[in-house]
């Protein structure tokens, strides 16, 4: 498998495309409310009496929900089109994929990054998009278009791209961490964050080895596996979600995370900075999709459209923080996020990054089960532990036998 990088050449495309014009608003266009414009030549009010609920499955918080004074962009769908949202949240790409492969579930639209697009549509769980119902794809910046993930983009429409990083406490260590091996310093025992999903951490884990972040193999698989196991006991949880809780909150020194997240914690923490290793990070595309069992495909369709109007997407990009695909939107956005080196990173950054490719079915296997194997280990003999504590339950049964055979023999005199 050849090891794709975002490369110096991609950046350079991606810094012309971005910087074209953002299309002026057309006299027509619909203003949905005094924050929020939309397209007046795509017909929104089609479903309006066909009392559609859309079941909407996003990755945590990853939408401009109304909260912090930002925009409900939900709210304003339902007020545009009359349609429905049920929006509910899933904390990994691992659990949304596990929710939707177990069945007896039914989505029509989720957020899937990258890998996991590829992973679903190899196996039959995504349907075909129609563009006619998404006009707003001609807006998506060829950056992120045909990769490798979904050629021609037959199941995916870019929604957020981004990088991996190192979220850290500048009062809580003495030297700013510049590697990923450094969540690997026994210096800060009990005080690292880990990725409690196996993509990422086997990603990080394979960097500080040498290895590429898209494994060739089940032998890198265990040597993997191993370094991770070398830093179980310097890790105080495995997180996702909650890590926005213990870093603002000042409980751990460092966490990887995404950049986009990052902005966000260091806005409710000054304490807090970010890195992007010297290693090399992920760099990602989550995309929307419709999954092969959705009930009301079209309207989906429409729901992801209206996700890449401009004014919509600037209401997302500038709520959390991560990087828009939407050529006018980063034109729209305001200088402090359209310039920021954590959002949008330099080419030195972009040039080592890379892209995780849909692994093979023996290769993801393997990653499950030994990621499984790892977080119940424990390092220093938990084997022992085991025989102990059988010796101690064979003890205890043996007096208790004892005892009441001793009983019975003093009951027959």
């Amino acid at each position: 498998m050849k090891l794709k990088k975002f490369s110096a050449a991609v950046l350079a495309a991606l810094t012309v495309t971005m910087m074209s014009a953002a299309p002026v608003l057309a006299a027509d266009d619909i203003e949905v409310n005094e924050d929020i414009s939309v397209s007046g030549d795509y017909d929104w009010k089609r479903f309006a009496n066909d009392h559609i609920t859309l079941n909407v499955y996003n990755n945590g918080l990853y939408i401009s929900d109304g909260s912090d004074e930002s925009i409900n962009v939900l709210s304003a769908f339902e007020e545009l089109t009359g349609i429905k949202v049920n929006y509910t949240t899933y904390d990994s790409n691992e659990s949304l994929y596990a929710k939707l492969k177990s069945g007896g579930v039914s989505y029509d639209v989720i957020f899937p990054s990258d890998y996991m697009v590829g992973k679903m549509a190899k196996e039959g769980m995504l349907s075909e998009l129609n563009m006619d119902n998404i006009p707003n794809f001609a807006g998506i910046g060829e950056t992120y278009l045909d990769r490798s993930f979904d050629p021609g983009n037959k199941y995916s429409v870019p929604y957020m791209w981004g990088t991996t990083g190192l979220i850290y406490n500048t009062t809580m260590v003495e030297e700013p961490p510049t590697k990923w091996a450094d969540m690997w310093d026994v210096e800060y025992t009990n005080n690292v964050l880990m990725f409690n999903n196996s993509r990422d951490a086997y990603a990080i884990a394979a960097k500080t080895i040498g290895l590429s972040m898209n494994p060739q193999s089940v032998d890198e698989i265990t040597a993997i596996t191993d370094a991770l196991k070398a830093q179980k006991n310097i890790v105080q949880a495995y997180v996702m979600d909650e890590v926005f809780d213990k870093m603002e909150g000042g409980e751990a020194a460092m966490a990887p995370y995404y950049a986009g997240d990052a902005i966000t914690m260091i806005d409710e923490n000054p304490d807090l900075a970010f890195v992007h290793p010297e290693e090399g990070v992920n760099f990602f595309i989550d995309s929307m999709c419709i999954p092969a069992n959705a009930k009301h495909q079209e309207a989906a369709e429409m729901f992801i459209n209206y996700l890449c109007e401009p004014d919509v997407g600037l209401a997302n990009a500038d709520f959390i923080g991560y990087s828009t695909p939407i050529t006018a939107v980063w034109e729209m956005l305001d200088d402090d996020l359209k310039y920021s080196e954590i959002a949008y990173p330099s080419a030195e950054v972009l040039d080592k990054a890379e892209v995780f490719e849909t692994l093979p079915d023996d290769i993801n296997a393997a990653m499950d089960a030994q990621w499984s194997e790892m977080k119940s280990y424990e390092e220093g003999g938990s084997g022992w532990m085991v025989v102990a504590l059988l010796l101690l339950a064979i003890a205890i049964s043996a007096f208790n036998i004892w005892r009441k055979l001793r009983k019975k023999s003093r009951d027959n005199y």
